[in-house]
């Protein structure tokens, strides 16, 4: 070691030999928020650059869906803010309307009382006791994930601002006639006993029974098929397609419906296809939406059969059973009088459930309040389509257009007590008055309040204006509204990405709530199958966080996050990760004991080596294709740039070429200690929103600065020097096809062997020394032989291999491998041949025998240059 060089190593900053997450992301964490890092400012004369959280359940905790989303949108954040940008990522959580009552009345049940026996105001009073106990875990286990959230403006869906604002829009809503209360078709859950949306119904194949019923007697008779024989019992009609000449002589007639004293008639309705089973279906307009529609065009009846819990309400026999028994009854019923004409069960099909209780959802007639979305809905696709709002990936487009262009009135009543209770009164005579935020609701005799609450979707869709102080005209909501981007699923495009964009434009008069609809794919494992419970194959984020560190959590989901793309994850790739966070670690290490420093200017061109201009050109060449990758929500590709530059580049070539030049101290040592600090600055700070945590360690050890958080985002200088990157990647190929000989020779890597170089004339004489120390290569001695002589890129390399192989024994099985190769070639080159089986075969089975071929051909060309470079060839 040089006296200089023992200097650089005394002055080392303290680093830990190995990098320990657990001791390190905790503390830093804390740091970043007592020093107000993440508090934006609204007064500030810095460009705004805003997301909001999608809320997570007040119930919820951390899973790796909310992991990924936040990961990224963390990292989005983080960039900004380093780029100078006033940067607002606003958290919060959603009061969960069903998801909570379900908990709490899962307590109160295990004390052997319903919220009945509390009365609604206890029961709610009890609710929010749980919140403020047990409520927002997901909030602590976002600070795991190092999530740079500005804590000082946290929201919860249900806090006296955001009541207000939904109290604001519905009363503005009502007054202009797009909020009305009526009968129609909804989601009902008999276990929650409510109304439920169309994204809390979860469908699964069940197996049930499809029969074939005969209706009506003789000619005037036909079938009809259903998988819910019990809804029979609510017939109106039978309806066929109008130009099915089939049935063209009962269209109008009545015809007895079984197991009742009522007829029914029969409609043409163009809705029936008349190509599927009988041609004629059932009607029950009080229990099928479809069927409620054929209803309305025809003026029949509605009759509801079964009430709130599922139990037949009507005809005597079957009063009273719950309907998956009068379903089996009411089969048998008609079985006796012969009106089966056909059984099939098991039979498959998919049948909606509640998500959060898993019953049987049932399609029910019921007085709810509704939202007339028409004009909402315009808007909304107008927006996307004028170019106001651009979704990412483009052709994630077509199912947003798919679902704001045929976008049903939308249900928004629920028979819940938690939640934001409707604010209508009803009066004695029949009054109906909606009152507002700021007005005194009717009293007196004979008034009172709706006893249902808002869809959670009602009050998320005004989450991006609410949160910033609408409908106050707040300093937030005049810096930090339209938000820049929405990153979200594209699973949730349909129920809450539309309403927010319809709500934002109603309410902010044609602003909408973002500039960027950015659309992520789900977490799926490693074998892309969907994470569930019954698969087993669920993984908790928090258990890899405690193993591997969160840095590797989160840059795993980052290297997978392909736009719209559903996103993979293995325990193997965590750790893969984690080795690269170790990777990052050392190679700091290492430099920082050689002396790489950011103090001064960078030396001028002229003073640098081939090696160090290489390594700049490339770090300004990554800069800019990082910030392209980022200014396109291409995460993955970004990531991989990044995991290439900083280990195969910075790492294991600029570092280890570099090694010779600290050995031998100097002038040209300190430039390039000069150098390795700059390449380190920009590249931790580069890696610094996906992997925060080991970057600020670093990174503040290295500068001595405060905070990577508040650090100068790169900026590509434009500096390229196109030759210096020809000359390294001449050096690298030299040095890869060395190693690649050595190791088909059977040499080990720290084996030293003689060598004699034919460098001169070449660009890579400067580079002797690298080579030599790289591939291990001593001068060549007294006695030398030229046993192996190597021609790559211009250079020669001859290699005395005498007396380190068995020359015959390794001719033998390389002529072994070469012969089997050969025999590979010959068998893959008759399919490919054979004109049956290429008819025949699939494209992926010739693919198959394709690649199969050119590894033969890639493995014979490798063998005989081995061959041919043994000693005595």
């Amino acid at each position: 070691m040089t006296e200089n060089t023992q200097q650089q190593h005394d002055s080392v900053p303290e680093l830990p030999t190995q990098y320990a997450p657990a001791e390190v992301e905790g503390p830093l964490y804390e740091r970043w928020v007592e020093r107000g890092y993440f508090t934006a400012d609204a007064t500030s004369d810095k460009k705004p650059y805003t997301i909001v959280i999608p809320p997570p359940n007040v119930t919820g905790s951390l899973h790796l869906g909310h992991a990924f989303q936040h990961t990224l949108m963390d990292a989005l954040t983080r960039r900004k803010r380093m780029q100078g940008y006033e940067a607002l990522w606003l958290p919060g959580m959603d009061h969960a309307g069903i998801a909570t009552q379900n908990k709490v009345e899962q307590q109160l049940a295990e004390e052997g009382k319903s919220r009945h026996d509390l009365g609604r105001e206890a029961f709610v009073d009890r609710v929010w006791q749980w919140k403020e106990e047990y409520g927002g875990k997901i909030l602590g286990q976002m600070r795991r994930l190092g999530d740079g959230v500005d804590w000082s403006r946290e929201r919860f869906t249900m806090d006296e601002g955001l009541s207000k604002a939904v109290q604001t829009i519905f009363k503005k809503l009502y007054d202009d006639e797009l909020i009305y209360r009526a009968e129609r078709i909804i989601n009902w859950c008999p276990r929650c006993l409510t109304a439920i949306s169309d994204i809390e119904v979860e469908y699964q194949e069940d197996a049930g029974e499809l029969v074939s019923i005969r209706y009506g007697e003789g000619e005037d008779s036909l079938v009809v098929a259903t998988t819910r024989a019990e809804t029979m019992l609510g017939d109106t009609a039978v309806a066929v397609h109008p130009e099915d000449e089939r049935y063209a002589h009962l269209v109008g007639k009545q015809i007895k419906l079984p197991l009742t004293d009522r007829t029914i008639p029969v409609v043409a309705d163009t809705h029936v296809d008349p190509e599927f089973g009988t041609g004629a279906v059932k009607v029950t307009p009080a229990h099928d939406p479809n069927d409620f529609a054929i209803g309305q065009r025809h003026g029949l009846p509605s009759m509801t059969v079964m009430d709130e819990h599922g139990v037949i309400t009507v005809h005597g026999p079957f009063l009273g059973l719950d309907r998956f028994e009068a379903r089996s009854a009411i089969v048998a019923a008609l079985r006796e009088q012969g009106r089966i004409v056909a059984e099939k069960r098991p039979y498959v099909h998919s049948v909606g459930h509640c998500s959060r209780c898993s019953t049987t959802v049932e399609p029910r007639l019921s007085m709810q309040w509704w939202v007339k979305v028409g004009p909402l809905a315009q808007a909304a696709g107008d927006a996307v389509r004028d170019g106001r709002v651009k979704i990412h990936p483009e052709d994630m487009s077509k199912r947003y257009f798919d679902w704001v262009d045929n976008m049903h009135d939308w249900c928004i009543s629920r028979q819940l007590w938690w939640g934001h209770r409707i604010p209508v009164w009803y009066g004695p005579e029949g009054q109906v008055v909606c009152v507002g935020p700021d007005e005194e609701p009717p009293s007196g005799e004979g008034w009172h309040q709706d006893t249902d609450v808002l869809d959670t979707w009602f009050s998320s869709g005004l989450w991006p204006f609410s949160t910033l102080g609408w409908p106050e005209k707040t300093p937030d909501l005049a810096k930090f509204y339209a938000t820049d981007v929405l990153l979200t699923g594209h699973d949730i495009i349909f129920f809450w990405v539309a309403r927010m964009m319809m709500f934002g434009l109603y309410a902010m008069d044609g602003v909408a709530p973002f500039h960027t609809i950015a659309l992520t794919g789900l977490v799926r494992d490693e074998r892309g199958k969907k994470m569930s419970k019954s698969f087993g194959n669920v993984v908790d984020p928090l258990d890899w966080m405690d193993a591997y560190g969160s840095d590797a959590v989160r840059f795993t989901l980052a290297k997978g996050a392909n736009p719209g793309t559903d996103v993979p994850i293995g325990e193997d790739w965590v750790q893969a990760s984690r080795n690269f966070a170790n990777k990052i670690w050392n190679a700091t290490r290492f430099a920082l004991m050689n002396g790489a420093t950011v103090e001064g200017e960078l030396p001028p061109a002229e003073k640098l080596s081939a090696t160090d201009r290489w390594i700049l050109s490339r770090l300004n060449a990554t800069v800019a294709e990082v910030d392209a990758y980022y200014e396109d929500y291409q995460f993955a590709k970004l990531s991989d740039a990044l995991y290439h530059f900083a280990w195969d580049e910075v790492f294991d070539w600029y570092v280890e070429l570099s090694k010779t030049t600290f050995m031998g101290g100097g002038e040209q040592a300190k430039v390039s200690a000069r150098v390795l600090g700059e390449v380190l600055d920009v590249t931790l700070k580069l890696l610094h929103p996906i992997v925060p945590f080991v970057t600020e360690a670093l990174w503040t050890t290295l500068t001595g600065k405060e905070s990577l958080v508040v650090a100068d985002w790169p900026a590509d200088s434009g500096f390229r020097d196109a030759a210096a990157e020809a000359e390294i990647e001449n050096l690298q190929q030299v040095i890869t096809e060395v190693r690649r000989f050595r190791a088909d020779q059977g040499l080990q890597p720290g084996q030293r062997v003689p060598a004699r170089l034919g460098l001169s004339g070449t660009a890579l004489a400067a580079h002797e020394g690298a080579i030599r120390q790289l591939l291990r290569l001593q001068p060549e001695g007294e006695g030398f032989q030229a046993t192996a002589n190597l021609t790559i890129g211009g250079a020669t390399v001859a290699l005395d291999l005498s007396g380190t192989i068995d020359v015959e024994a390794e001719r033998k099985r390389l002529a072994k491998a070469l012969a089997a190769a050969e025999k590979e070639k010959t068998q893959a080159t008759a399919k490919l041949g054979n004109e049956a089986f290429l008819a025949k075969a699939a494209e992926v089975a010739v693919e198959k025998i394709r690649t199969r071929l050119a590894k033969a051909e890639a493995d014979i060309e490798r063998i005989k240059a081995q061959l041919d470079g043994l000693p005595g060839a």
